[in-house]
């Protein structure tokens, strides 16, 4: 069995920060790899380890200067890992999710995997509807939201646990190949290794152009625009009592009932 992983390198920004146009000036940003994509990993890896998988393949749509970052989920287990990179791409300020459902579509076809994982959204965009609009492109089954999923599937069915709205979980099982898109808390994602890190840095990355696997460079130009960028105004509604306990028991009991909480 095969499994493929979709990642993404994602910005982190210092606590202070200054935004320049509809940019976080660059002195305030790093880089990282995307918070749920981590759970994705460790998801796939662990599986690999189960003897359930033979190898796990990640793919990634992002430059060069992305490589470091990537090649983490290499040195926590990884096999190899596609990278997609192309010029029409150098100046897209927001790639939309058809754009990237078209790359990710063709490279999941192009590698043919029974099982592909991605989180359940990015730390950047935050769009939670690639991995669900891949599914629904390549005509495979999916899970969203998946916070729990049986390793048993050589009788070719997934068994998963799903967060829907309120607190309610959903089981169901589907019918490889499947997607899933992994929420945080699956599992608890490893550390790389000193020697992962090293061995990462001898595996494959393959990079292709969008040519590369038949994309058309007209896919990729988004209808979304990014128009501002401007930091929200915190708003507190805190009330702060001097006093021990007894004295300020009965206005903290007042408020209660002002707010409908208490009769």
């Amino acid at each position: 069995m095969k499994i493929l992983v979709t990642v993404k390198e994602v910005a982190t920004v210092e606590d202070e920060f200054e935004i320049e146009g509809t940019e976080i000036a660059d002195q305030y940003l790093g880089a990282d790899l995307n918070e749920w994509d981590d759970y994705a990993i460790e998801e796939a890896v662990q599986l690999q380890e189960d003897g359930i998988a033979d190898e796990v393949v990640t793919v990634t749509i992002g430059p060069e200067e992305c490589e470091q970052t990537i090649r983490q989920a290499l040195a926590k287990g990884a096999d190899r890992a596609v990278r997609v990179w192309d010029d029409s791409l150098e100046g897209v300020d927001l790639l939309d999710v058809n754009a990237k459902t078209e790359i990710l579509s063709a490279v999941i076809e192009a590698e043919d995997p029974d099982l592909v994982l991605s989180g359940v959204q990015a730390g950047d965009d935050s769009f939670a509807a690639t991995g669900v609009s891949v599914a629904e492109n390549l005509g495979f089954q999916w899970g969203a939201v998946v916070n729990h999923l049986e390793h048993d599937l050589n009788d070719g069915v997934a068994s998963v646990r799903r967060e829907l709205e309120g607190g309610v979980e959903e089981l169901t099982e589907l019918e490889l190949p499947a997607m899933l898109t992994i929420q945080t808390g699956i599992n608890e994602p490893r550390y790389a290794s000193l020697r992962g890190i090293r061995q990462a840095q001898r595996k494959e990355l393959d990079v292709k152009a969008l040519a590369d696997i038949g994309v058309d460079e007209a896919t990729v130009e988004s209808e979304l625009d990014l128009t501002a960028m401007y930091e929200p105004e915190s708003e507190s509604d805190a009330t702060f009592w001097e006093g021990s306990a007894d004295e300020t028991a009965s206005e903290l009991g007042e408020l209660l009932r002002d707010k409908g909480v208490a009769q």
